[in-house]
């Protein structure tokens, strides 16, 4: 990084918004809204750029949409795309030249990770989960992670009613005797699924568009979540999941990974199904006790279930799923009736170009209008620090010789977060400014953006 002064460019011709500061809660549609140009600006916004030389290099996993990757080249940065996860040895040994890190659900970013990340400014989860990542010691280390709370609730929400539908014909069993050259038209134990009682367990994004989807097709629908959430159509809430489990035919979850959502659904609430009941999981692994579910299913008393995650899952496709991944594997695939089944580039690139954390799960959210590109004197700080008295009192007699033309912090636990806008600034005192910012007794991570 170098420490030789850096000119700031006068003009730009990439155009881009960034919004007021926003409340604690923000809706993604406006959001979206604000971040498109719009023709009628008399000042067209200016994109910022990180006042340090080296250029941003960017990793993303799992097979990342190639739209991300098009949304960041387009921005000047180096991309290195990979199509599987990586674990942590492999992580510890490359994370190290990375300012931001794309990932899925298979990655951990854990707390050794994070800290062999020298270079990490942001880290973006590409699906709704964030539990994979350390986000306490990503935000104390100034990172802010980003996720994609909607990016498949609909998807997911089809897949259950598609999983609900199969387990009421028994496509699965159907399918595999096919395979096996046997056959067997028969329709004992197969039902429609009109008139029969759908009971979701977590009434969020997914479990409310399935509330929906599910009443279309003439299904009774009951929900339980801990909070009082005003249901859709014609769906109930009930007081208790035992009084969930006990009335419907269906059962799905969609619960986030919590330490109170292990083996949620574990011998007792089985036992609490009605007979001939079936299990859908969709959320995460750990929520079902699967040994217990074996047993519910070999004993009859739970008809089948359709799981679509597990504690443990084999890092890359043609991986086995088997005994030595989860010692119940060979007994679970054993079971009848079973089946195993762009936003988050945007909210990278508002961060690494203009500074916003709105959306950030582990950080406060704070943002500011846009520089204009008529501001060419210009310059953003980005000011990451400990939340702790006389922060503000320190940067403030810093920036005392500029003209602070907007400014904005919030806090979150541990950690806050200041923006500010300062005019007047000359190309050398650029790094003069970072430097003294960076020394304040609560800094954790200052940047500069002109």
């Amino acid at each position: 990084m170098s420490s030789n002064p850096i000119a700031i460019a006068s003009s730009f011709t990439h155009v881009a918004v960034s919004i007021s500061p926003p409340a604690s809660s923000i809706s993604q549609e406006r959001l979206r809204r604000n971040s498109l140009p719009s023709s009628a600006n008399v000042r067209q916004p200016k994109v910022l750029h990180p006042i340090e030389n080296e250029d941003l290099r960017i990793l993303l996993l799992e097979n990342i949409s190639r739209d991300a990757v098009k949304t960041f080249e387009a921005n000047g940065w180096r991309v290195d795309h990979h199509t599987k996860a990586m674990n942590e040895a492999d992580l510890l040994q490359r994370i190290g030249q990375y300012h931001a890190i794309g990932i899925r659900s298979k990655t951990k970013i854990t707390e050794r990770v994070i800290k062999a990340a020298s270079k990490l400014l942001v880290i973006g989860c590409f699906c709704i989960g964030v539990n994979q990542v350390d986000l306490a010691t990503a935000g104390k280390a100034g990172i802010p992670v980003f996720n994609s709370p909607f990016s498949n609730s609909r998807s997911v929400a089809e897949l259950v009613v598609s999983e609900i539908i199969a387990l009421a014909r028994q496509y699965f069993e159907r399918s595999f005797e096919m395979h096996q050259g046997i056959w067997n038209k028969q329709s004992k134990g197969c039902w429609e699924i009109r008139g029969k009682t759908l009971g979701i367990i977590g009434y969020g994004h997914i479990g409310s568009q399935l509330s929906v989807l599910a009443e279309a097709f003439g299904m009774r629908v009951l929900f339980y979540d801990v909070i009082n959430i005003m249901p859709l159509g014609s769906a109930r809430q009930v007081e208790s999941m035992s009084s969930l489990l006990s009335q419907s035919d269906f059962v799905t979850i969609h619960v986030p990974e919590l330490p109170e959502t292990m083996n949620m659904i574990s011998g007792i609430q089985l036992a609490q199904m009605k007979k001939g009941a079936y299990l859908i999981n969709n959320a995460r692994g750990s929520v079902v006790d699967i040994p217990a579910l074996i047993k519910a299913v070999q004993s009859g008393h739970v008809a089948g279930a359709a799981l679509d995650v597990f504690p443990h899952e084999p890092g890359a496709n043609g991986a086995p799923f088997d005994d030595q991944l989860n010692p119940w594997a060979s007994e679970l695939r054993a079971l009848k009736n079973r089946m195993i089944g762009e936003e988050v580039s945007g909210a990278l690139t508002r961060y690494l170009n203009f500074g916003s954390t709105v959306g950030a799960v582990n950080f406060p959210e704070v943002d500011l209008r846009a520089i204009t590109a008529e501001q060419p004197d210009h310059v953003r700080i980005c000011h990451v620090h400990v939340n702790q008295p006389g922060v503000l009192k320190q940067v403030n007699e810093v920036l005392s010789p500029y003209n602070v033309e907007k400014q904005y912090s919030d806090s979150k636990g541990d950690v806050a977060y200041l923006m500010a806008d300062i005019a007047d600034v000359s190309p050398q005192d650029v790094n003069r400014l970072r430097e003294m910012i960076s020394k304040t007794s609560a800094n954790i991570l200052t940047r500069l953006l002109a």
